[in-house]
C-alpha cells in the first residue's frame, strides 16, 4: 500500500494503463484503489478520471493523469473545507486552474479568502444575470438602492458590462445539466 489515508468521497472512476502488462486496466477503478495502488506489486501505472464525476473533471481539467497524492490532498482539503459540496469544488476549481494554486500546498483558510462567488443553474444568460443583480446590490447597497427605486423607467443595468468590467475575474463552467458561473473581485 502506497499510503494509508482513505478517501471519504465519491471521486467517480478511474481508468489506467499499467506500464508492466503494456495494456489498459482490465476494470474501472474508484479513487481509493487508485491511492492503494501498490507499483511495485502490480506494476509502474498511471491514472485519469472517467469523466464520470463531473468535479474531478472540472478540477484536473487538461490533465492526461491523476496521482494517488493529488487524490489524497484533494479529500484533505474538501475535508478541511466541510466536505464535498459543489460550492467546495467550484472554490477548489477556481483557486487551481484560474489562481495557479498548487493543490498540495492548498489550506482552506486560502480556499475560502480567495473564493468566488458561485451562481449555479440552468443556463448561463440567466445565471450571469442572477450573479450581476447579486453582486451590484452587494458591493454597491447606495448605488443599488437608488437604481431600484428610481422613477425613470429607461434607466437600465448592463448585466454584461458590469460583469465584463475589469473589475471582476468571472468563469464559466459547465456540469452536466447544470452551469456555474464564478466571480471574484479583482
Amino acid at each position: 500500500m502506497n499510503q494509508t489515508r482513505t478517501i471519504p468521497y465519491d471521486f467517480g472512476h478511474f481508468e489506467g494503463l499499467n506500464f508492466r502488462t503494456q495494456s489498459a486496466m482490465e476494470r474501472l477503478l474508484t479513487a481509493q484503489e487508485v491511492v492503494d495502488w501498490d507499483h511495485d506489486r502490480e506494476g509502474e501505472a498511471e491514472f485519469w478520471p472517467t469523466g464520470n464525476k463531473w468535479e474531478l473533471t472540472v478540477i484536473f481539467d487538461g490533465r492526461n493523469t491523476v496521482t494517488a497524492s493529488e487524490l489524497l490532498d484533494l479529500s484533505g482539503l474538501l475535508e478541511e473545507l466541510g466536505g464535498d459540496t459543489v460550492e467546495n469544488y467550484l472554490a477548489v476549481y477556481f483557486a487551481v486552474n484560474i489562481q495557479g494554486g498548487n493543490l498540495d500546498e492548498l489550506k482552506a483558510e486560502g480556499v475560502q479568502d480567495r473564493a468566488p462567488s458561485c451562481f449555479l443553474g440552468g443556463n448561463f444568460t440567466e445565471v450571469r444575470r442572477e450573479a450581476a443583480y447579486e453582486l451590484f446590490e452587494t458591493y454597491y447597497p447606495e448605488l443599488y438602492r437608488a437604481w431600484e427605486s428610481t422613477p425613470c423607467d429607461g434607466l437600465i443595468f448592463d448585466t454584461d458590462r458590469f460583469l465584463d468590467s475589469p473589475a471582476w475575474t468571472v468563469v464559466k463552467v459547465k456540469f452536466g445539466s447544470r452551469v456555474a458561473v464564478l466571480v471574484a473581485p479583482d
